[in-house]
């Protein structure tokens, strides 16, 4: 992890002050207990506590809503951590607003807050080690978040088979319930399936009864989700920041962070000497937490921004690209759940990219043609490119392949993988000619570099 920071003694009102510089989310040697956890950030300021956030109304636009912790959260710029970097507090409103139009609606279940733990990417680990080293942090988010939305329940949602992590998570909320911090019932929900089980209405779909699978919108999760009820779904880490906006400010946020604001934990992994999660402000260079991770364990020929949903950027290039996701967007990639993996020289870039495109292809729900067809047909056609016999023409149907799979799909399967496809044409342009001409090179033998769980197709080193 990055350097230690340790948090200020408590000021003369008996809260904490704000933690000087990193980490702001993740305590060294944590995990703390609850009242380790109060003595480091403070009580929680829910509306009726002393020094709680004004909530009664004053400059909401005259909405009536909470003037307090969604205007917080909106004044500071943060977006939201899972992946598609929506302002948070954006977000927060409008589940707000549809709520209190909605009203009772003859049922006991208000709005719905949803905070999504389920980190379904396979190169991230952030979620995991935020939710393990700093629950009470989550879960004072999703308390106050909940109270700011006018939720009645709360749900953390969690992947199926992790018993170390639902149990330390259960002990915390019992925790918590002693000591009556949980404002609203909050109940941990275990998700199995597979990439887009994580989706906000996957996850609503599960709570609902039926499969983990995307649904088609609209109606949209701020509108009718959860038991057909106004519903939010929010980032675990997303939910920590808003748990320390509430603290210190959307001011102290901002102090971190130049045209993205805030912290943000990323996953460094590939060709690093010191892989792991890191917590950096945002706008670092993309060479600079590379340098934090160790530098790189073996020459280096591309890093992946973003996870399955972002792109390649070559390197030495990508050094100077600011770690946000605006930066990161421009530059052809993304910030995605906070993902970089280095790909060493040793490895070929067109190989790990036709293996993944064959993981996200069978992560379909099978729900649309893009997903049920065209990303079969895209694995397909770069396996063969990858892999196979030479055929120049093979690389001109995958370029036609993406322009048929993209904005077509019930949720983002298709363009991502679209996008991550893209990136690779673009970043491994004269190695993607090379197999196209005169077959596969020798660096398709070696192990993947890019984690694909449960999906082993095409072996390394054994030719389609």
């Amino acid at each position: 992890m990055s350097a230690t920071g340790a948090i200020s003694p408590a000021g003369a009102t008996g809260r904490a002050l704000p933690p000087p510089g990193l980490p702001r989310l993740i305590p060294a040697g944590g995990p703390l207990s609850l009242g380790d956890h109060i003595e480091r950030y403070g009580p929680v300021p829910f509306r009726d506590a002393p020094g709680g956030p004004d909530d009664g109304g004053a400059n909401d636009g005259g909405t009536g809503l909470p003037a307090g912790l969604i205007g917080e959260v909106e004044r500071s710029g943060l977006t939201g951590r899972g992946g598609a970097s929506f302002p948070a507090g954006r977000k927060m409103r409008a589940v707000a607003e549809s709520g209190r139009r909605a009203g009772p609606l003859h049922s006991q279940v208000g709005t719905v807050l949803i905070a999504n733990g389920t980190e379904s990417e396979p190169a991230s680990g952030k979620d995991r080690m935020l939710l393990l080293r700093a629950p009470h942090l989550v879960l004072d988010g999703i308390a106050l978040a909940a109270e700011a939305i006018g939720a009645t329940r709360g749900y953390l949602s969690l992947h199926a088979g992790d018993g170390e992590l639902a149990r330390e998570l259960s002990a915390a909320v019992r925790e918590r319930e002693q000591g009556g911090l949980n404002r609203v019932p909050i109940q941990l929900v275990a998700v199995s399936g597979g990439y887009v089980a994580s989706q906000e209405t996957a996850l609503i779909s599960h709570l609902n009864g039926g499969a983990p699978k995307p649904t088609f919108t609209p109606p949209r999760p701020f509108q009718k989700g959860a038991h057909g009820r106004p519903t939010l779904v929010q980032n675990v880490e997303t939910l920590a920041h808003i748990a320390l906006i509430a603290r210190f400010g959307a001011g102290w946020f901002r102090e971190l962070g130049t045209a993205a604001a805030g912290s943000a934990l990323v996953t460094v992994s590939g060709a690093v000497r010191r892989p792991g999660v890191y917590e950096i402000a945002l706008d670092m260079p993309v060479g600079e937490l590379l340098r934090q991770a160790g530098g790189p364990s073996e020459p280096p020929q591309a890093v992946l921004a973003g996870g399955y949903f972002g792109g390649w950027l070559p390197l030495p290039q990508a050094l100077g690209v600011p770690v946000s996701d605006p930066a990161l967007r421009a530059a052809g990639a993304a910030l995605g759940p906070g993902v970089l993996v280095v790909l060493p020289e040793s490895a070929c870039g067109l190989a790990e990219t036709a293996r993944i495109a064959g993981y996200l292809a069978s992560q379909s729900a099978g729900q649309c043609g893009p997903c049920l067809n065209g990303l079969p047909a895209v694995a397909e056609t770069l396996g063969q490119l990858a892999f196979g016999r030479p055929d120049a023409r093979d690389l001109r149907w995958v370029e036609q392949l993406l322009g048929l799979v993209a904005r077509r799909g019930a949720c983002h399967l298709p363009d991502g993988t679209a996008a991550f496809v893209a990136s690779a044409l673009r970043t491994f342009g004269p190695e993607v000619r090379q197999h196209g001409s005169s077959g596969p090179c020798s660096r398709t033998r070696r192990p993947p570099v890019l984690p694909a769980p449960g999906f082993t197709w095409p072996d390394p080193g054994s030719p389609r």
